[in-house]
């Protein structure tokens, strides 16, 4: 905790600015001393900790937002955000509020309206934090599925090992707002740096 890894993620969606260094991926410099790239103008799809669904729209909507903003007609992005409700298992809440719905279901909401518009960088932090164990398995297999066949850059901010071992090709440790280890989750399993990292995995 507090060691900046949400606070990476907010940078790279362009929320905050850097004071130093550069940010880049895809062939793009997001952030340097010389030039930054607002929000609306990256391919970014995001899920925030806090979730952050539009509350004046239904569950439909706020996942037909992104497709909508890039400009398809309404009823194919109703249907590219209703396909992707079935994917994470809450297609029957399509016309509800967000307000009615429990921390697990918003978060699988957020999960599809982050992949209804098709972003190249995609920002998931704890993106599986409220969900119960059993959902939680669900949505990571299906998460995994997505990401496999996801044509972008995924970045994801996760306590939980497991999500990170599953869904990781590449594990980044962070630790007291320092980078402690860069590997392949295998070699973080076998090879852990630090003592945080072997904590992390469970390794003596």
């Amino acid at each position: 905790n507090g060691s900046g890894k949400s606070t990476a993620l907010t940078t790279m969606a362009g929320l905050r600015r850097l004071s130093t260094g550069s940010l880049a991926a895809d062939g793009t410099t997001f952030d340097d001393t010389r030039a930054w790239v607002s929000p609306e103008q990256l391919r970014l799809g995001m899920v925030f900790q806090d979730i952050l669904l539009f509350p004046h729209l239904s569950v439909l909507d706020n996942v037909a937002y992104g497709p909508r903003r890039s400009g398809r007609p309404a009823a194919q992005a109703r249907s590219v955000a209703l396909q992707l409700l079935e994917r994470f298992g809450v297609a029957d809440l399509a016309h509800v509020r967000p307000r009615t719905l429990s921390g697990g279901q918003a978060q699988r909401v957020a999960l599809a309206r982050a992949l209804a518009c098709e972003p190249r960088l995609l920002l998931l932090d704890e993106p599986l934090s409220a969900l119960d164990a059993e959902t939680r398995l669900q949505v990571r297999c299906e998460l995994h599925r997505a990401l496999e066949g996801f044509d972008g850059y995924a970045f994801l901010v996760a306590h939980d090992v497991v999500d990170v071992l599953v869904l990781a090709d590449r594990v980044v440790v962070f630790e007291q707002g320092r980078i402690a280890q860069i590997s392949t989750p295998t070699e973080l399993e076998r090879h852990p740096r630090t003592r945080y990292a072997a904590a992390l995995v469970g390794t003596n």
